[in-house]
């Protein structure tokens, strides 16, 4: 079992602001403020690692928060990985070659266009993390309006069978609601796949912070609730340190 795990404090840009959707619905939408203040915000607390989201690219693959995404990674020290409509290969290079990016996340593509993983991977390695969303046990795609016939294992065993090594595992029903993570479906689908899981969706007190620790799961994404403040960051890193 893991000692040390780590925690990604989430900034999702939509329109080139930093915001909170309910349910990953872009009509419930909570605005924070510049996604570049945001990062350097979590940064001062300590965080070792940020999860930035494109959800402009997740919902339309467009390319609208592209300076806002550059503009926080030239001002932080920190590794950054990002998420969000990578769908191409020259997507994949331009945030790791160009952009910083310290991971790239491919999410709807590893369902659709699985080669694409195979490519990346064999370019960039443990640079590569698939994002895979479940919504009612099977994964979601396309900014989470579309749902497969594929399991979250599934996807996760195929993926690594092509080479990934990291899954950003979130579960869309609870994402934003600061109900509590799925931990039972977490920790069953990192022991099961062997791969380096993060928990995303639904992460609200400290107390779901200790419970992801002590099931070993790799990392885990916090959102709504550092923004809310049901999460003192501080604490938590120093929970998931200990």
């Amino acid at each position: 079992m893991r000692i040390r795990m780590i925690l990604f404090p989430a900034i999702d840009i939509l329109d080139n602001k930093a915001v909170r959707l309910l349910y990953g619905k872009r009509e419930d939408v909570t605005v924070y403020g510049a996604p570049v203040d945001m990062a350097l915000r979590w940064q001062q607390l300590g965080a070792e690692y940020l999860h930035v989201v494109d959800l402009n690219g997740a919902f339309d693959d467009s390319a609208v928060n592209r300076r806002a995404l550059i503009e926080v990674v030239k001002n932080i020290d920190v590794p950054m990985q990002i998420g969000g409509g990578i769908k191409t290969f020259d997507k994949v290079k331009y945030y790791i070659e160009e952009v910083g990016a310290s991971r790239v996340i491919i999410g709807t593509a590893c369902v659709t266009d699985p080669a694409l993983v195979d490519k990346a991977c064999a370019k960039y390695g443990s640079k590569i993390a698939c994002g895979i969303d479940s919504k009612d046990g099977f994964v979601a795609i396309k900014g989470w309006v579309e749902k497969s016939a594929l399991t979250p294992l599934e996807v996760a065993l195929n993926m690594k069978s092509r080479g990934a090594d990291t899954v950003i595992y979130t579960d869309v029903n609870r994402d934003g609601a600061l109900c509590g993570v799925n931990l039972e479906a977490t920790a069953k689908l990192s022991q099961q796949s062997g791969m380096n899981i993060i928990a995303s969706g639904g992460m609200a007190t400290l107390d779901d912070v200790k419970a992801v620790k002590k099931e070993g799961i790799y990392g885990a994404i916090l959102g709504k609730s550092i923004y809310s403040g049901s999460i003192d960051l501080k604490e938590a890193l120093a929970i998931a340190k200990g």
